[in-house]
């Protein structure tokens, strides 16, 4: 955005790590953090459907913990590590198992939905071992698939939950159970 004579430039700098890069970016101050990862830094992995918070497909990580982007201003990300879907399949998370998981169990109908079940899987697989199918199910309530794809979903989780120890041997996870 360009001011003309006399008018004021109100954006506001922002500076977060994404995916493990660091950014500045100057933000509006009413821009969500959805539009500043799809529109400024071109990551347009993090899908944004009801922008009400409800269905979950703008889940990212904020500091390891899933947040809805479209509700979250980009102003309140300064100073954070983000993780979108896209920092799952950077670097050595090429062959994560989550995104293997998703695969063999044909999780993946439309895929709307599927860059915020990843990131709110990832945050769950991050912090518990032994998920049960109750488990899976209340912790992805909050992600809304509109082909009703949760068999596959669920399946992928358990997948990726039975492998995870295995192919994430320098993942830190601690428990957080309710």
């Amino acid at each position: 955005m360009t001011t003309g004579p006399g008018e004021r430039d109100e954006r506001i700098l922002v500076r977060l790590r994404v995916n493990g890069v660091e950014h500045a970016v100057r933000a509006e101050p009413r821009e969500s953090l959805a539009e500043l990862l799809r529109e400024k830094l071109r990551l347009t992995g993090t899908h944004v459907g009801c922008e009400q918070g409800v269905c979950g497909a703008c889940t990212v990580l904020l500091d390891g913990a899933s947040v809805r982007s479209c509700l979250l201003l980009a102003v309140q990300a300064d100073g954070h590590e983000v993780t979108t879907v896209e920092g799952l399949a950077s670097g050595a998370s090429a062959s994560h198992p989550l995104r293997r998981a998703f695969t063999d169990n044909h999780a993946l109908q439309c895929g709307f939905c599927t860059p915020g079940v990843l990131m709110t899987a990832y945050e769950l697989l991050s912090t518990r071992r032994g998920l049960s199918e109750r488990d899976i199910r209340v912790a992805l309530s909050g992600n809304l698939c509109r082909c009703t794809g949760y068999q596959g979903i669920i399946a992928a989780v358990r997948q990726a939950d039975e492998q995870w120890e295995r192919d994430v041997p320098d993942q830190q996870h601690t428990d957080r159970q309710h």
